[in-house]
Order: C-alpha cells, then structure tokens, then sequence
C-alpha cells in the first residue's frame, strides 16, 4: 500500500491567552525601557545643569575682571599722564621762577646803573657766578662790576680772588696766585665808565673743599671793595654780603 504524503496545511487551535501574554510581556518591556530611558536623560540632565551654571558664571565671572582690569589700566594711564603733568608744571614754575630772579637782578643792575633820583654811588660787585668745568678741577668765574651813570667817571683797576676752605681738618685760604694762570697773577684788570663783566679761570687742589670766596676789588683811586660770598651763592649767582663787606664810596 503507498504511503501518504504529509497534509500541506496543518489546523490548529487559536490560543488567545498566549497571544495577549506575549503583548503583556512587551508593553512591561516597553515601560520599562521608557523608565530606563527617563532616569537616564535625568541623571544626564542633573549633570549637564550644574556644568552649564558654572559655565554661565566663569563667563560673568571674565567680563567682571575684563572690567575690572580696563579700569586699573585706565586708572594707571591716569596716573601716568598726572605724574606728566606734575613734572611739567614743576619744570615751568622752577623755570619760571628761574626767569623771575634773573628779571630782578636785571631790574637791580639797571636800576643802579641808570642811578634815577639816587645819590651817586661808587664802584660795586654786582654779581658773582661760578661755573664748573667738566672733568677737571676748574671753574669758570665771572664778576659783574658796575657804578652809578651819574659819576661819569672812567674806573681802572684789579680784581683779585682767594678761596677759603678745608684741605683736611685745617682750615686753608688760597691766594690768587694760587689760583690763577701766571699771565694773571697781578688779578682781573677792568677799566669801565658805566658796567664791565671780568671773567676769569680758577683750579682748586683735588683734597681742597672750598667754604667761600673772597673778592677784593681794587680801583686806581677810591676805597676798595670787599666781599666775602659763600661758595653755594656764587654758584647760584646769589651774592651775599658778609658782615664787615663794604662797597666803594663815590
């Protein structure tokens, strides 16, 4: 007897209970995937939310110091520019000043030398100035010497100078043959009616410190002057009179 082939199609029955399980089954799955998902993107959250914050704060943070830093270097620039500004205005009132006391003494020679309602007046040390000559032991030294317009008189005569100081402990004066060069050892010769300026050249010894200087100033005919003018003075041109220092008469 032939056997049979197998049925092509075979029958069973439908099991509605085992089909919504296995739904059951994938929507708990689904949920829990959904819960799984949520306490992720939540801890995520939670974590990116404070980085955030601080990074929004670091950035107020910089602009704060930004600021601040433009205003130290604005109060700097400030500063500087006021410092330019006090050194300049120092530098013009000293120059000023400077111009002032040069106006006086002018004011004070012409003033003498044109005489006005003034008594006649004889022969005066006007003015004194040292000046120091680079890299020696040198100075320059000039004397303005002037008389009243009013004497009309032709004045001739010498100048001579000494240096009193300290070479040591001792105290020293130095004559002017001393100081000067040999073609002037008898002094400054001046010859003048109205005003004359002598110049001259004097070398101190290296171990001398000069104090002052004495000035005697000695015309052909007449009394003479002398005048003791501190060292400081004469190289400010600020003469001071000594006691005992006296201007010739007329």
């Amino acid at each position: 007897m032939a056997s049979r082939p197998p049925p092509r199609f075979v029958v069973r029955q439908h099991d509605d209970v085992g089909h919504r399980r296995r739904w059951w089954w994938l929507g708990i799955a689904w949920l829990v995937s959904l819960l799984l998902i949520g306490l992720i993107v939540g801890t995520l959250t939670r974590r990116a939310m404070p980085a955030a914050i601080d990074l929004r704060q670091q950035r107020v943070l910089q602009g704060r110091i930004g600021d601040l830093e433009q205003q130290v270097a604005n109060l700097q620039r400030a500063a500087q520019v006021n410092e330019v500004a006090t050194r300049s205005l120092r530098g013009t009132l000293a120059q000023r000043e400077e111009e002032l006391s040069g106006l006086r003494a002018d004011l004070g020679f012409y003033a003498r030398l044109v005489g006005g309602d003034a008594q006649r007046q004889g022969l005066k040390l006007q003015e004194v100035k040292l000046q120091p000559i680079t890299g020696s032991r040198g100075w320059n030294l000039t004397l303005s010497l002037t008389q009243n317009a009013k004497r009309g008189d032709e004045t001739t005569g010498n100048a001579t100078i000494s240096v009193e100081g300290l070479r040591g402990d001792k105290a020293v004066t130095l004559a002017w043959p001393a100081l000067s060069d040999a073609t002037q050892k008898d002094g400054l010769p001046f010859r003048f009616m109205y005003f004359q300026q002598l110049h001259g050249t004097i070398v101190l010894p290296a171990d001398f410190r000069p104090t002052r200087l004495r000035i005697l100033i000695q015309p052909a005919s007449g009394d003479p002057v002398d005048r003791t003018v501190a060292w400081g003075a004469a190289l400010s041109g600020n003469i001071t009179t000594a006691e005992g220092d006296h201007d010739a008469q007329p």
